[in-house]
């Protein structure tokens, strides 16, 4: 019987050509790394939420004021329930594209009111649903002469995303609420916040009384996700790469 010699060779030549070891353990590093830099993010986004419900709490218990002057910070202030004193400048409501109110979709209303002290401010008069064309855009009638609005205060951000290059809306139908935007559209130096109405419903208006949804609870089940996944992860490498390593350093 002869035995062939190269089928012994080739044995360690392909045992050589195993998959390192430390490959295994750079990718479980990896993926721990991820995981838990996800996680850390969702801690942070809920942390911000905590603070946003904290502030809307207060504000839902704060008393009714009216809107104050020479305020510097409108941030703290913001959700707060005032009232406002003044007349409505009829020629420069303008509509918010894309608003949805009860499963609906339409515009939010919108029109400076000119305060008895001077100032102007935005305010947010409610929703109307979209017509069967928005060849013809609705027109809800204003208030005429003087009117109280009771509403809380709100701060339009100024990041929103657009498609393509951004134009200053000349007519009455905008994308975003944008203060300053308006005032130079308008002429009309408004503040820098918008006064959303929650008195009665008037002329078709709906109107939406509720504070925001924070959301504190997805980014909690969030958080609580990708740490178990750097978990799972971790016990992985431990049970298929440390595991065997430690079996062979103990026997």
């Amino acid at each position: 019987m002869t035995i062939d010699a190269r089928a012994g060779a080739t044995a360690p030549a392909f045992t050589s050509r195993r998959r390192p070891a430390w490959v295994p353990t750079l990718t479980a590093f990896i993926a721990i790394a991820l995981c838990v830099t996800a996680g850390n993010w969702q801690h942070r986004r809920m942390l911000e939420k905590e603070a946003l419900l904290a502030k809307i709490s207060a504000a839902r218990a704060a008393p009714t004021v009216p809107l104050p002057t020479d305020v510097r910070d409108w941030s703290s202030w913001r959700f707060r329930a005032v009232t406002l004193d003044g007349e409505f400048d009829a020629r420069h409501q303008i509509l918010i594209d894309n608003a949805q109110h009860a499963g609906r979709v339409g515009f939010n209303v919108v029109a400076p009111l000119m305060l008895a002290d001077g100032r102007a401010v935005l305010v947010d008069r409610g929703f109307v649903p979209a017509g069967a064309s928005r060849a013809s855009l609705p027109s809800p009638p204003l208030p005429a002469g003087h009117v109280t609005i009771d509403g809380r205060i709100d701060i339009p951000s100024r990041r929103y995303l657009e498609l393509g290059t951004h134009v200053t809306p000349k007519g009455p139908l905008w994308q975003h609420i944008d203060t300053i935007e308006f005032a130079q559209a308008t002429g009309i130096p408004v503040l820098p916040i918008v006064v959303r109405d929650i008195g009665t419903h008037a002329n078709g208006l709906e109107l939406d009384e509720a504070l925001p949804e924070t959301g504190v609870e997805k980014h909690v089940s969030y958080m609580l996700q990708w740490y178990t996944f750097a978990a799972m992860a971790a016990g992985l490498w431990l049970w298929f790469s440390a595991r065997p390593w430690w079996q062979r350093r103990t026997r």
